[in-house]
Formats: structure tokens, C-alpha cells, sequence
């Protein structure tokens, strides 16, 4: 029987980005790109905000927020669309809310990157893309998602490459993990975007590798958080018999993107205001 892997809970820190939104602010001349959280480990002052691996800042006190009014938009027609006529619920109550609001993509498609992989034979570079591409176009069907070659205009880039070693708490055993995925934070013309990168276990084999992808590809489209229902594919450890994208999956996408964010909205008005 296959062991199973935990996913642990998402966790954000608090305050951080007021913080860092007010010092890059003060830095910002004109408009063009300008990024404010990087993944961990790409250099000294970079932020992660990670599924595993949560920081610790320094909390600051002050009330100040430089960050937009979070505001919900409009439902992409994908989502406005769907209904649920089983009545099978969601788990909406498990997705954790960050502080720019729900992680909520405005803009569509959204781009995603699949990095081929380089250590391995030709053969099992495809087999690998052909599987993430497949978890790609699963979601596709309830948010617009489309596969771009550039990785420099993706919002999201998964990549096959081993996750850093966790250490849980209260142990100073390390451990593998399976997947990990990351989020940042940008400006663009002053407006707040995030973008996402996925790491996937080459340890992945078989159905796993497409599970794995479904199941980040679901954190990275909004679903910040885990199922309890081994029938979800955002259920919080992996199966041994893997799950599709259930109903329960989609009602929960559809709840979380009814929710207001800052995400998509211009710095600009929020100092006006």
C-alpha cells in the first residue's frame, strides 16, 4: 500500500505585505514591473509564501496600508455558469484568506508554464509534460487557462524538481515532500498581480504526477487551502487511488472567487482615496 504524504495547511504571515508595500512604494518611479515578494532562497530579502514553509516577521503595529481596498470582480463566465444541482457543498471554510485577500486571478487566460524537464530521457520529458498538461486542461474547463512557451509571461510555472526538505514542528527530522507551490507579488503599471510557481517531486510517477499537478494547479487557481474528503482532489494528502476534480472542488473555486481581493486592483486609487 502506498504511504501517504501530508500536505500541510497554507499558512501567510500578517501584516508583512503593508510593510514591504510601503517601502518598495516609496521606491517606485513611474510604471513597469516592479516586484516585491520573490520565492525563498532567491536571495536575502526574499519573502516566500509557502504551503510549507511559513516566516516569521517582524508584525508591524501600524494601521497604514498601502495595499488596494479589496473588492470582488466579476465571476469569469466559466464559474457564473456553473451550478450544482447535486447539492454536494464545499469546503470553502478550509481556504485560508491571505493579506491581500483571496489569491483571485482577474485577468484571463491565465498563463502557465511547463518547464521540460532536462535530467531525463526524451522519452520521460514527455510523458511528464503530456501528464501536467492534462491537469492543466482539466482545470481549463472551469477557468480559462491556456499553455504559453515563454516562462517570462507566465502566471504560473510548474517545474519537475524536488521541493526543500520540511522540517515539521516540534522535530528536527527533515522530510521529502511531494509538491510544493509558492506565490509572489508584483506591481505592474501599479496595479497588485501574484504569480505562482509549482515544484513537483520527480519521486512523482505514473497517475501521481498528473494528481500532484491537479491538486497545486488547484491551490495555485484560488483554492488556498485542503479538503477533508479523500474524494476531493484538493483532499490534504495524497491517495492511493487519486481523485478527479469533484463538484465539491468547482463549488469551492466558484465561493472563493465571489470573495473580495486586493489582487488586480490599482495601488493608485487607494492613495487617492
Amino acid at each position: 500500500m502506498r504511504n501517504k504524504t501530508q500536505y500541510s495547511t497554507p499558512k501567510t504571515p500578517k501584516n508583512l505585505i503593508r510593510q514591504r508595500l510601503l517601502a518598495a512604494l516609496s521606491l517606485t518611479i513611474g510604471t513597469g514591473l516592479l516586484v516585491v515578494f520573490t520565492s525563498l532562497g532567491h536571495g536575502a530579502m526574499s519573502i516566500a509564501y509557502s504551503r510549507y514553509l511559513p516566516v516569521s516577521p517582524t508584525v508591524s503595529s501600524s494601521p497604514l496600508s498601502l495595499s488596494p481596498s479589496p473588492r470582488p470582480h466579476p465571476l469569469p463566465t466559466t464559474l457564473a455558469q456553473w451550478q450544482d444541482n447535486t447539492n454536494s457543498g464545499d469546503y470553502f471554510s478550509q481556504v485560508t484568506t491571505t493579506e491581500v485577500g483571496y489569491l483571485i486571478w482577474s485577468k484571463f487566460p491565465i498563463k502557465v508554464y511547463v518547464e521540460t524537464p532536462k535530467a531525463v530521457s526524451e522519452k520521460q520529458a514527455q510523458v511528464w509534460v503530456k501528464s501536467i498538461l492534462e491537469a492543466v486542461q482539466e482545470w481549463n474547463t472551469y477557468l480559462p487557462v491556456t499553455v504559453v512557451q515563454q516562462p517570462e509571461v507566465a502566471d504560473i510555472t510548474i517545474v519537475r524538481k524536488a521541493p526543500p526538505l520540511q522540517i515539521s514542528p516540534g522535530s528536527n527530522i527533515p522530510r521529502a515532500r511531494s509538491a510544493q507551490t509558492t506565490y509572489e507579488l508584483y506591481t505592474n503599471n501599479k496595479v497588485l498581480f501574484h504569480r505562482f510557481t509549482i515544484l513537483l517531486s520527480p519521486s512523482q510517477t505514473g497517475e501521481y504526477i498528473q494528481a500532484a499537478a491537479r491538486h497545486e494547479l488547484g491551490h495555485a487557481l484560488g483554492i488556498w487551502g485542503h479538503s477533508p474528503l479523500q474524494t476531493d482532489a484538493l483532499y490534504f494528502s495524497q491517495v492511493r487511488k487519486p481523485s478527479p476534480i469533484s463538484v465539491r472542488d468547482v463549488n469551492t473555486l466558484k465561493r472563493v472567487y465571489e470573495q473580495p481581493t486586493s489582487l488586480g486592483w490599482s495601488l493608485v486609487d487607494n492613495l487617492n482615496n
